[in-house]
């Protein structure tokens, strides 16, 4: 089994592999307030805790890479840190959020139990490094434009930095012009790296820039694709969930309305206890 402790986390240590529970980090896009930050996190945690799944609060302080100028981005680093350790605080579950830039790694690790770092950015060496310093556990979405056994040069920068424990994110690959194509062999290929492998559900029906000023995405598609993730086997599970994705203020055509969360996570269940979690052959 792969494991991991999250450092200063509240609540028991998460352990992530074959014979573990399955992770799960699910949250909003931004975050949009602590109200709905709240709303969201209590909800999915009572979902996980039924469900026997380790779950991991998610939400963006910043989104750096928004398509449009006048895109929402967030609430910003101080006060999006702010909420996430009001948040953190007040449900006792640990938080991931992303980075954007190397001097916000020292200021988010301060309130984050994983530093996540974008998939626009994963190949950026002093983002890595500068993550990897903070001892935190480092979550990398693989790069729309890498190969998976290319990622061996993201775990060999964070691993040379001085990170201990590293998670790798499939989200798709570009295919063609606003489109994304997931390929199912790289999970098996990312996890031979010694690294715990997780499926970014909703990012993989993103379509990059597809709503011009803005991404569009085909919610549609989440259930299918997170069936076969799970079939092929996964260590963890990324979502974005929304009350309202159709009024959310950022990749809400890609994100999972929070009310069909839980059934679609008992039919994932199935296919994980079926296969027994392996990822490989």
């Amino acid at each position: 089994m792969m494991n991991f402790s999250l450092p200063d986390g509240p609540g028991e240590s998460i352990h992530v592999g074959t014979g573990a529970p399955l992770l799960l980090m699910a949250g909003p896009c931004v975050l949009e307030s602590k109200e709905m930050a709240l709303e969201i996190a209590r909800e999915m945690q009572a979902i996980t805790q039924r469900l026997g799944i380790s779950y991991v609060f998610k939400a963006s302080f910043d989104k750096a890479n928004r398509t449009s100028l006048d895109s929402f981005r967030g609430p910003g680093v101080k006060n999006g840190l702010r909420i996430l350790s009001k948040l953190r605080e007040e449900c006792n579950l640990p938080v991931v959020s992303d980075i954007h830039e190397p001097q916000h790694a020292a200021l988010a690790a301060d309130v984050l139990d994983i530093i996540q770092i974008p998939a626009f950015l994963c190949r950026q060496t002093d983002l890595l490094v500068a993550a990897a310093e903070t001892g935190k556990v480092v979550s990398v979405k693989k790069g729309q434009f890498v190969s998976p056994w290319d990622m061996k040069n993201v775990v060999n920068k964070l691993r040379g930095s001085g990170c201990e424990t590293i998670l790798l994110t499939e989200r798709g690959a570009s295919f063609g012009y606003n489109n994304l194509v997931v390929d199912m062999r790289s999970l098996p290929v990312m996890r031979s790296l010694g690294c715990p492998v997780v499926f970014d559900a909703t990012h993989s029906v993103q379509l990059p820039g597809g709503a011009g000023g803005s991404s569009g995405g085909q919610r549609e598609f989440i259930a299918p694709l997170t069936r076969a993730a799970m079939a092929v086997g996964i260590d963890g599970l990324f979502m974005e969930v929304h009350p309202d994705p159709d009024k959310a203020l950022c990749d809400g055509p890609n994100s999972l309305p929070l009310d069909q969360v839980e059934e679609m996570l008992r039919n994932l269940l199935k296919i994980r206890n079926a296969v027994g979690g392996e990822c490989g052959q």
